[in-house]
């Protein structure tokens, strides 16, 4: 298989495993840690309740963006024949700007939107990529 075949193919299905990962864990904390009458598919609802929300409620969120970015940054390095790193710092960037967008949607306390966007994304893909290189070199 051609390079960049392989390496669309790694950003993509990276693409895909992050974006599962990311709704998985959010739809989970939202059934573990109810927001109380709150419908966590009501956006409007949440943006209104969510600067007042208990550090508990910030949880999970920080997680499904975290752990989402590792997991598809950690795939699209596997799976890449080449620019290992940046195609796994490209999911990364994606997610940060995803993470940026809802940051806006639903505004949090300003301390969660700091720690979210400074150590859910970059640094996660980052970890993500360094994971793969490892995993590759036991091999």
């Amino acid at each position: 298989m051609k390079p960049i075949v392989k390496n669309i193919i790694g950003v993509v299905t990276g693409l895909i495993v992050g974006n599962v990962i990311n709704l998985t864990l959010v739809q989970l904390g939202s059934s573990i840690l109810p927001i109380p009458g709150v419908d966590p598919n009501d956006l409007e609802a949440l943006a209104e309740a969510a600067p007042n929300l208990e550090a508990k409620y910030f949880i999970f969120p920080f997680l499904a963006h975290a752990l989402g970015t590792l997991s598809g940054a950690f795939i699209t390095a596997l799976i890449a024949a080449s620019y290992k790193r940046n195609l796994a710092m490209l999911i990364g960037v994606f997610f940060l700007l995803a993470g940026i967008a809802v940051n806006f949607m639903v505004p949090g306390p300003f301390w969660f939107s700091a720690v979210d966007i400074l150590l859910a994304y970059l640094p996660m893909a980052w970890l993500g990529y360094r994971l793969a290189l490892r995993l590759q070199k036991k091999k």
